[in-house]
């Protein structure tokens, strides 16, 4: 193991011991090495207050430690399937929802991005920087080539069930770093076959967001997140 490993191993074990803060549960989500913790909250919050097309059924692709599926089951959803490709998140999720009680509605499912069925909400949150991972610890971040994302977008009809949502939550952090473009963006929506039903926006609040010595700062001062409701067109 590498040493940026080892350091990353040793910090992730006080995140799991200490657990993380959300806002929007009220209570702590307990992250696993390897997973993406909810450290910023714009995220979540967009995903707590979106209106909700259905109570009934929801999967949340790539859940990571399950904040987002969490959230919506505390929200009414009767049934949550949360989805990951990665054991180690699935074992995560599993103990943070059975931490907030949820876990008679919401169950984590390894699958390689959806599982069976269709649903009336479907809501991923890839990683937000098309990048290529160097470590474990990256994977959460980077997405090699938008291809987790590319890849939701032109499979979600075939999941949705008719009249359904899917939510997608993505920074534009990428494309103030020039690493993807709008035009990529909505040419990916419109070829998949999806209309954008409403886009709801966020500012960062984390602190590098106003620290001008932060060699990102142009970017981050300019990055907004966006909850994309999109429908099958």
């Amino acid at each position: 193991m590498s040493l940026h490993e080892l350091v990353g191993a040793i910090g992730a074990h006080q995140w799991r011991k200490n657990g993380v803060y959300v806002e929007a549960l009220q209570d702590r989500i307990h992250p696993h090495y390897g997973t993406f913790f909810p450290t910023r909250s714009e995220y979540v919050d967009l995903v707590a207050a979106a209106p909700l097309p259905s109570d009934t059924l929801a999967f949340d692709v790539g859940t990571g430690t399950g904040v987002l599926a969490a959230v919506l089951a505390r929200r009414g959803v009767k049934r949550v399937v949360a989805t990951d490709n990665e054991p180690r998140a699935i074992a995560c999720a599993t103990e943070n929802f059975r931490h907030l009680g949820v876990q008679d509605r919401a169950e984590a499912v390894l699958a390689d991005m959806f599982p069976a069925g269709r649903a009336p909400l479907v809501v991923c949150n890839p990683p937000w920087i098309p990048a290529t991972p160097h470590s474990s610890l990256d994977n959460a971040v980077y997405d090699p080539g938008s291809r987790m994302l590319f890849r939701f977008l032109t499979e979600l009809s075939g999941h949705l069930e008719p009249g359904g949502e899917g939510w997608l939550v993505l920074s534009d952090l990428a494309e103030h770093l020039g690493l993807r473009t709008r035009d990529q963006l909505l040419g990916a929506i419109d070829s998949a076959g999806l209309n954008v039903l409403d886009r709801l926006d966020t500012r960062p609040t984390h602190p590098k967001a106003s620290d001008r010595n932060d060699p990102l700062f142009a970017a981050r001062a300019a990055e907004v997140t966006s909850l994309w409701r999109l429908a099958v067109r």
